[in-house]
């Protein structure tokens, strides 16, 4: 099915991710993909396994003076650099987008189908955290930061009728989509490789949380609520603010900093409960430790509250929960769900809990986005067909 001419364009290549992940299933539904990205510095080890060893047709953002290790410093470029894309020998082109990557330019019989992670988040719904945690909310350097981020908030908005179709991760980034762009979504989950976690009969008394560490991710949230109580955590991952919150930890509370998958998934299977602080647009951690059959404690707001069948601190915990939410984030409403569940941690069952992960999987991801655009592409095609026969009959009229 869809043997034409496609092309796959996505924002960049820099990192194994979720954007990647996704990039993964495009390719193993369909491996005859041509692909552009503006910057492309995967390892022969990931190219095999995303791309299935194609090369990457890139912008000139790579070769601008550190344009592979530095290529945010040129974010005013971006949209472009994604416009040079000549794509007008395909006939079906996906974008994958969490950027710029939807604003590539196609023609009317062309299908543009985007896969949009979120809006730009550091021109929209994160700007002003953006400004602040970068240093660019006062100063000269600020006033540009303000301005260059206006003007692609500007070319975001009028590129986004240029994709025929949208289908994004979760609902809640549907709404986002709506508010931004005024256009409807279809929703895929994105995949979560279920598979490679599993449940262990050995549980030990600790709590996870796995995260990079950045600051909308919270983590020193958690540490901090957990520095006030003898309950033991074991964070895993590191990132920029690896040591402030280092700064915070006290003896009960172990930072691991990056491990491999292997030890990662084991630490997280024994494990009491998963932590979740987060405001996220999916959030595949969670639903991992549910493949775990390990119950999650969540921030109630997000892609979570489509993710998990969680119950908050006033409800009753029936057999269908598979974690537990707390409205704020803040210490004290995380510490009054860790007490909630501890009461109640007999009631969740793992079994459960990893049917819900399942509904996440990539074999799930991979059957739903290939019938979902072979639908598309087939009353796209019809259309075209039908337009053609209308304008054939036109001239022949016009013509007698």
């Amino acid at each position: 099915m869809l043997k034409i001419k496609k092309a796959l364009v996505h924002d960049w290549y820099t990192q194994y991710s979720g954007g990647e992940r996704c990039i993964e299933s495009f390719t193993n539904i369909w491996g005859d993909f041509d692909h552009f990205t503006l910057v492309d510095t995967l390892t022969n080890e990931q190219r095999e396994k995303v791309l299935k060893g194609k090369k990457t047709n890139t912008s000139f953002i790579e070769k601008l003076p550190f344009g592979k290790k530095k290529y945010r410093s040129y974010l005013p470029l971006f949209p472009l650099a994604i416009e040079q894309f000549d794509l007008n020998e395909y006939e079906l082109i996906i974008s994958s987008s969490s950027a710029i990557s939807k604003g590539v330019l196609t023609r009317p019989d062309q299908l543009h189908i985007c896969y949009v992670y979120s809006p730009i988040r550091y021109a929209w719904d994160l700007y002003f955290q953006y400004l602040k945690e970068s240093g660019l909310n006062k100063g000269i350097k600020g006033v540009i930061a303000k301005y260059f981020l206006h003007k692609l908030r500007v070319w975001d908005v009028s590129t986004a009728n240029r994709p025929d179709h949208y289908i994004t991760i979760s609902h809640y980034i549907a709404a986002r989509i709506k508010k931004i762009y005024n256009k409807e979504s279809i929703v895929i989950y994105p995949p979560v490789d279920t598979e490679s976690f599993t449940i262990s009969d050995k549980k030990e008394d600790y709590y996870v949380t796995c995260s990079r560490m950045v600051p909308y991710k919270k983590i020193n949230l958690i540490v901090e609520a957990f520095s006030k109580t003898n309950k033991k955590l074991v964070v895993i991952g590191d990132g920029p603010d690896f040591k402030k919150i280092k700064k915070l930890a006290t003896s009960n509370i172990d930072l691991m900093g990056h491990v491999g998958k292997t030890e990662m998934i084991e630490i997280v299977r024994k494990a009491r409960a998963f932590v979740f602080a987060a405001e996220e647009d999916f959030g595949i951690a969670p639903i991992e430790a549910q493949a775990c059959g390990v119950p999650v404690i969540a921030f109630a707001k997000g892609g979570v509250l489509e993710t998990i069948k969680g119950c908050f601190i006033t409800d009753n915990v029936i057999e269908e929960n598979t974690g537990v939410f707390f409205k704020e984030q803040t210490i004290d409403s995380l510490l009054g769900a860790i007490e909630f569940f501890e009461r109640h941690e007999r009631s969740f069952d793992k079994q459960t809990i990893r049917k819900q992960a399942e509904l996440f999987s990539k074999e799930r991801f991979e059957k739903e986005f290939k019938k979902t655009i072979e639908k598309l592409y087939d009353r796209w095609r019809n259309k075209m067909d039908d337009n053609s026969l209308i304008r054939e009959s036109h001239e022949k009229s016009v013509y007698e």
